[in-house]
C-alpha cells in the first residue's frame, strides 16, 4: 500500500516537453514543501488533512482551466483567485484543495532564456502560493 502526500505538485504536459528539468525540479520541491508543512504541524489531525495538488500551467491552459472553474457548483467548492495566475479550489467536504498556478508568459520567456533560473522561480511561486493556503486556513506560514 503506498500512502499519498499531502502535497502534490502536478506539471501540465507542454511544461514538461518544454523544460527538461521541470519534473525533477518539482519533485524536489514536492518533497521540500510536504517536510516544510510536517514541520509547521499542518497535519496535527491525522482524521483530518488537508490534501492540496498544485498544478502547474501554461498561460493558455490556465484561462482556460479558469473558465471551466467558474462553471463549478459553489455550493460544494470554494474557489479563490489569489491572484491573476493563481486560483484555488476547495472541496471542504472532502478536505482537498486543487491550486492552477500558471507559468506565465513572462515567466516561461525568462526561464527559456535562462534555463537554470527555472528551480528558484518555482520555489518562489510555490512557496508564497503555499502561504497564501496557509492564512485561508488558518495553518502556520512555512
Amino acid at each position: 500500500m503506498t500512502d499519498h502526500l499531502p502535497i502534490t505538485i502536478k506539471v501540465n504536459n507542454e511544461l514538461l516537453s518544454v523544460f527538461s528539468k521541470i519534473q525533477s525540479v518539482s519533485n524536489k520541491l514536492e518533497a521540500q514543501f510536504n517536510f516544510q508543512t510536517l514541520t509547521a504541524n499542518w497535519y496535527g489531525d491525522e482524521d483530518d488533512i488537508l490534501t492540496i495538488q498544485l498544478s502547474l500551467e501554461t498561460a493558455q491552459s490556465f484561462t482556460e482551466l479558469q473558465r471551466g472553474v467558474n462553471q463549478l457548483p459553489r455550493d460544494e467548492i470554494v474557489i479563490s483567485p489569489f491572484s491573476d495566475d493563481v486560483i484555488s479550489c476547495l472541496n471542504e467536504s472532502e478536505q482537498q484543495l486543487l491550486c492552477y498556478i500558471a507559468v506565465t508568459d513572462s515567466e516561461h520567456d525568462l526561464i527559456t532564456q535562462q534555463p537554470k533560473l527555472l528551480a528558484s522561480l518555482l520555489q518562489v511561486k510555490l512557496h508564497k502560493v503555499l502561504n497564501l493556503i496557509a492564512q485561508q486556513q488558518s495553518l502556520a506560514s512555512i
